[in-house]
């Protein structure tokens, strides 16, 4: 053993193992593990091995989940429900006050079985995973406390099905039980194949606080389980997981009224500036990709470095690497532990070997590995060209790849070449420089001069294929929230389009000063646009024709999408500037009330004056609300500023209902444009001329030309257009069940959000509200820190 003196001259460490004696020994007292259900543990099964992924040695045998098991489930947190949704607030705030002292009582027990089945370091398990996992109870349980003040007429959404990943099997648990439970809601949850043992350990926790039968239900198994689940009668699920899974539940919950949660993969950018603590930046890339691992869907994998400094940068990062060490992870001196299991080992191979052969190198740390357990060297790559496997595939292990660039805009434009949106990470001492980055990089979260920083006060959750819906924070809790259904009425049938349309008229030339006029054109760019087919059809009233639209296609939405993405002005345009446009238009449309008053008596609306004056109200309404709608500071961790910022989709599509002609455009178009989003709108399909005559409005309002985008033909079709397009962000339906279904599984391709909806009651509250500026926004977090 090596003297003081001797350790002062070499720095080196000695080994500091965690004992996992108690941990063993409950193990070994249980060995096979059955469900968590209705409050009770069942007698295993079919089971399977879950082991150390260190060692390789089997650590329990844990029951494979069936469809049964998961309608047993179910059926018992169906039954827990409205005891537990009628508890006041504080009664359930207890609960969970109880659950979080309990984690921390057992912070140890859980850290040291958190490494033994995920493989992780012990300095991470202890240092962040069961303290954070604690403090999102706690934080919850405030929630509960003042549920009925901060969200007022909200009720439970009800059932949650709730999947986790096994990269933080205690953590990811905590993120999804703890708002679940605080709402009211009951849950079943599934952890990861690779690491059930710490969930199991949870369901031994709420037996033994006594939390009411059904609460919690907790079911092992693999993908077969989780499928199950989702296709079990619940009401909620909440999957973290691939971007390829996550996919298939959207198409599998399409059509069911399913609230759905999904935090999905991610290609991180890190970003380095010539005037950053390089020095802090390698440590944050340590943090970031090598503590742990690299099994992080939020890591930032691809490190973005100013060309000016990237030797030197790369110089460091070699050096820092080279003195990381790889071992056992109990070792308290352990930096990079255990791969979660050898077929993830596999995969990582085959991509860097697949990334290599296309021209990328690989720099690997000269460490020693251990003889036997899922162990990598870690490493990153340079000359990774845009097409290289690498650039945009989710490698989920401890690599990075490293790309030049030479101003700021080129940084953000590398930064949001990728189909995913979770996370970024920032490094400069120019704090101009770093929050205009900020606000230009398509991700949920970004962190300013750090990285990997998280609380329970904040929501996480990404942009693009890195799905949608939040964790954590007022964000995540209102996705485990409701609010009453709004009054619904019949849908009127569209009119049906003749398979032999009529040919389009050429419309007169429209001056400012004009009255409104019928045309067949369609509105696209700021300009009307003969639509593509050529044709219009005729629009019926009480069986007469009173008009032509033109007939939309796909070659239109096409072209409209591509207006407005051109139309990015308008997203960077202040709220007030947004504002005062919107009022001009709300003046307009004022000032021709009269006409568009006779145009719907012309189509049959009932009572078309009220309609157009309360189209008018609910254009100043949201007009004033452009500036008024804003974020928040979330209140987490000491010497940090939290930004909680309200940012628009970009491209939005809404299709409008078939009736309410006038008030259920405005009603939908009118809060995306608010928020700064452009629209591709396809208005009433029966009813149409409302919507024409209102572009004529919009080109003697100052409305930017791609702003909003109209195209009038068959509800549906274009629906089905506007769904499948990959650059369109986001997408509003209101119409029948079948057509529900249809958007929200096409748009399955690239996760767009969507929000579809029977038609409503346009001219009451329900038309109208901050549910629609919710619904137009997603939140990013910026992370900045303060002080020395």
């Amino acid at each position: 053993m090596p003297s003081v003196k001797e350790i002062l001259e070499t720095m080196e460490y000695g080994p500091a193992p965690e004992a996992a004696d108690q941990v063993m020994n409950w193990l070994k007292a249980r060995a096979r593990f059955g469900h968590y259900i209705d409050g009770a543990f069942t007698e295993p099964g079919e089971t399977f091995d879950t082991a150390n992924p260190a060692t390789g040695e089997v650590l329990a045998q844990v029951s494979q989940g069936s469809a049964a098991d998961i309608e047993r489930a179910v059926a018992a947190a169906r039954a827990a429900l409205p005891a537990w949704s009628r508890l006041p607030g504080h009664e359930r705030a207890k609960w969970l006050y109880a659950l979080a002292r309990h984690i921390q009582k057992r912070e140890r027990f859980l850290a040291v079985l958190e490494t033994l089945d995920n493989g992780k370091p012990i300095r991470e398990s202890r240092d962040i995973d069961v303290p954070l996992a604690a403090r999102h109870f706690y934080h919850h349980a405030g929630w509960a406390e003042i549920l009925e003040d901060e969200f007022p007429g909200a009720q439970p959404v009800g059932v949650c099905g709730q999947i986790i990943p096994w990269n933080f099997p205690l953590l990811m648990l905590a993120w999804k039980i703890a708002p679940a439970l605080a709402a009211g809601n009951t849950v079943v949850l599934k952890p990861a194949e690779f690491t059930p043992l710490t969930a199991l350990a949870f369901a031994e926790i709420c037996a033994e606080i006594g939390l009411p039968r059904g609460v919690v239900n907790i079911v092992t198994g693999d993908g077969a389980t989780g499928a199950a689940l989702v296709d079990a009668p619940v009401d909620k699920i909440a999957f973290t997981g691939s971007t390829e899974v996550g996919r298939a539940i959207r198409k599998a919950t399409a059509g069911r009224d399913v609230k759905l949660t999904l935090e999905l993969g991610g290609k991180s950018p890190f970003i380095v500036f010539a005037d950053a603590d390089l020095d802090a930046a390698v440590e944050g890339v340590v943090d970031s990709i090598w503590f742990n691992q690299g099994q992080v869907c939020c890591a930032g994998s691809r490190i973005l470095v100013a060309e000016s400094i990237a030797p030197v940068f790369q110089k460091r990062l070699a050096t820092r690497m080279a003195k990381l060490r790889v071992g056992d992870p109990l070792d308290k001196c352990t930096d990079i532990g255990a791969i979660v299991a050898p077929v993830q080992v596999q995969r990582i191979r085959r991509l860097i070997a697949e990334g290599e052969a296309q021209g990328a190198r690989l720099h690997t740390a000269p460490v020693q590995l251990p003889d036997r357990g899922c162990f990598l060297a870690p490493g990153y790559l340079t000359d990774v060209a845009p097409a290289n496997i690498l650039s945009d595939t989710e490698i989920f292990g401890p690599y990075a790849t490293v790309t030049t660039f030479r101003t700021p805009d080129e940084a953000v434009t590398l930064a949001n070449n990728s189909r995913y949106g979770l996370a970024a990470s920032i490094w400069s001492e120019n704090v101009n420089l770093a929050l205009d980055v900020a606000s230009r990089v398509k991700a949920g979260v970004v962190w300013v001069n750090s990285t990997n920083v998280f609380d329970a006060g904040a929501g996480f959750g990404g942009y693009r294929e890195s799905g949608f819906g939040r964790e954590g924070g007022r964000e995540g809790m209102r996705e485990y929230l409701s609010w009453p259904g709004p009054k619904t009425r019949p849908e009127a049938q569209p009119t049906p389009i003749d398979a032999a349309p009529h040919p389009a008229d050429k419309p007169a030339p429209i001056r400012a000063e004009a009255p409104i006029d019928r045309t067949a054109k369609l509105y696209i760019g700021g300009a009307q646009k003969r639509p593509d087919s050529g044709y219009s059809y005729a629009v019926l009233a009480k069986g007469k024709e009173i008009g032509l639209a033109g007939l939309g296609n796909r070659k239109d939405i096409r072209n409209a999408v591509e207006a407005a993405h051109k139309a990015t002005g308008w997203s960077k345009a202040t709220g007030h500037n947004r504002a005062q446009v919107l009022y001009y238009l709300a003046e307009n449309l004022a000032a021709r009330a009269e006409g568009f008053a006779e145009r719907l008596k012309e189509m049959g609306v009932s009572k078309p004056r009220e309609e157009v004056e309360t189209a008018i109200r609910r254009t100043f309404w949201y007009a004033a609300q452009a500036d008024k709608f804003d974020g928040a500071v979330h209140s987490t961790k000491s010497a940090h500023v939290t930004l909680a910022m309200p940012e628009p989709f970009g491209v939005m599509g809404v299709v409008c209902p078939n009736d309410a002609p006038l008030l259920g455009l405005i009603s939908m178009v009118l809060p995306a444009i608010a928020m700064g989003n452009r629209v591709v709108a396809v208005p009433a399909q029966s009813m149409p001329l409302a919507a024409t005559d209102f572009y004529q409005v919009l080109e003697t309002s100052d409305v930017p030309g791609g702003v909003v985008n109209i195209v009038t033909g068959a509800k549906d079709e274009l629906a089905r257009v506007l769904a499948q397009h990959d650059d369109v962000d986001a997408l509003w339906y209101c119409g029948d069940e079948a057509g529900r279904e249809m958007v929200e599984s096409e748009s399955a391709g690239n996760l767009k959000v969507t929000w579809t909806f029977p038609n409503r009651d346009w001219r009451g509250k329900d038309g109208q509200g901050r549910e629609f500026l919710h619904r137009a926004t997603q939140i990013k977090n910026i992370w900045v820190p303060y002080g020395e």
